[in-house]
């Protein structure tokens, strides 16, 4: 679970291996933010796979690298439409009326107005006043 600014929560405790079966596959698809299990380390393309207790664990950093073009397909088609209303709108009046906006603007007014991102570069958290 990825919570913006914060080290992934770890879901999967190293206990937990144990009630699986031998040759069972962890992707840790969090890997970027610390992973989201206690035995996970970050991997790479050229060794991506290690053996904790009998379960493989693939836990390679940037997986969405691996398929740029898709990748960045995928987001457009999910982030477009939010451009497109900060475009239209101006990101005030954009962030008053979309949630979705307002959780996402990390600085304003040359203030980081993001508590997360504050939080994780040392920065003065600000309230986001619009």
């Amino acid at each position: 679970m990825l919570v913006a600014g914060e080290s992934a929560s770890k879901l999967i405790k190293r206990s937990h291996l144990g009630i699986m079966k031998q040759g069972a596959v962890i992707v840790d698809v969090a890997i970027d933010q610390g992973g989201s299990t206690e035995t996970s380390r970050p991997t790479t393309n050229d060794d991506p796979i290690y053996i904790v207790d009998g379960i493989v664990h693939y836990c390679v950093a940037n997986m969405p690298g691996a398929v740029a073009r898709s990748s960045t397909i995928a987001l457009t088609s999910v982030t477009l439409k939010y451009g497109l209303e900060i475009e239209r709108s101006g990101i005030e009046s954009a962030g008053m009326l979309d949630e979705a906006i307002r959780r996402g603007i990390n600085t304003h007014g040359g203030k980081c107005v993001h508590p997360g991102v504050a939080k994780s570069c040392n920065l003065p958290y600000n309230e986001l006043l619009i």
